[in-house]
């Protein structure tokens, strides 16, 4: 049995959409899936990004796409009400709860799955920690810290973004991925040769 570490952050829309999609599009592999929170916006600031929804034309774009994509996957969706919003209290109840499908399940269904409501709503996170039992106390120090550390370990593994699936050293981003981790899972020879190195070589360019 192969394990996949499934880094996420509920504030993606694709995150949600390929923790929905994924037992259908791995059915009949073996493996096993570690949930890794993650902060996003960590990663944008090391990497020198801004997100697709703080680029006008693109989060018009990311939102049809994503829409489509719900559409096609069969999986319900809702866009919260303010987005993109802080997802820090939802990640570090994650952390807290020692994340498992049925946590993550939980809180990526509280931000996609709610009516449109906000995602931060004093009320609806109250009720949503009761549902989740976090074992530990989210806003502890100790949880701060762990979370920090998954994203500190996130970036030295070269993650730019989420979701993404981390396979035997090996790192898959997107939802659009899951056909090629599928593929690595099953044992593809192309993983086996040269190409995949020799895709992701550099390549002297223009630096901006």
């Amino acid at each position: 049995m192969k394990r996949i570490d499934f880094w996420f952050d509920p504030v993606s829309p694709f995150a949600y959409l390929a923790f929905e999609r994924l037992p259908q599009a791995l059915e009949g592999c073996s493996y096993a899936v570690e949930y890794r929170p993650v902060l996003f916006a960590g990663l944008l600031g090391q990497w020198g990004q801004k997100g697709p929804a703080e680029i006008e034309p693109k989060r018009a774009w990311t939102f049809r796409h994503v829409r489509w994509l719900a559409h096609q996957f069969g999986v319900p969706i809702d866009v919260p009400a303010q987005h993109p919003f802080n997802p820090l209290a939802l990640l570090r109840l994650c952390v807290a709860a020692g994340p498992n499908r049925r946590t993550v399940e939980l809180v990526m269904r509280h931000v996609w799955r709610g009516a449109g409501a906000d995602a931060n709503d004093a009320a609806r996170l109250a009720a949503l920690r009761e549902q989740v039992a976090p074992v530990r106390e989210p806003d502890s120090p100790e949880v701060k810290a762990e979370l920090r550390a998954a994203t500190d370990e996130a970036i030295a593994l070269g993650i730019f973004g989420v979701p993404t699936f981390a396979l035997d050293g090996r790192l898959f981003w997107g939802v659009d991925a899951m056909p090629m981790l599928r593929a690595a899972l099953q044992g593809d020879t192309w993983f086996d040769g040269p190409a995949w190195d020799a895709a992701g070589a550099p390549r002297p360019g223009i630096v901006r």
